[in-house]
């Protein structure tokens, strides 16, 4: 059983690291929000899955604060690294 979640976090793993070449290859701010905000939620779940199929009982704290991080990571970005001009520019649009 534990093979199947140690694929599922092999999976994980690669889906991360596609998406973070596409970051490298198109660069734009929602795009790396977007990209952040997804690598935190896919890291929540390798961290989950991981701790499941390794028998680790502190995985599921670990995944909290890993949840935790990623959403104050999109508030961060959106507080200060989205310029007052752009937000004008979309809402107008």
């Amino acid at each position: 059983m534990s093979g199947i979640y140690l694929g599922a976090a092999v999976v994980l793993l690669l889906t991360i690291i596609l998406g973070l070449a596409q970051v490298f290859r198109q660069a734009g701010r929602a795009d790396s929000l977007l990209a952040a905000l997804l690598f935190g939620s896919t890291g929540v779940a390798l961290v989950l899955v991981l701790g499941k199929g390794l028998g680790l009982d502190g995985a599921l704290n670990i995944a909290l604060v890993f949840a935790l991080l990623a959403a104050v990571l999109g508030v961060a970005f959106v507080l200060r690294g989205w310029p007052e001009d752009d937000a004008r520019e979309d809402a107008e649009s």
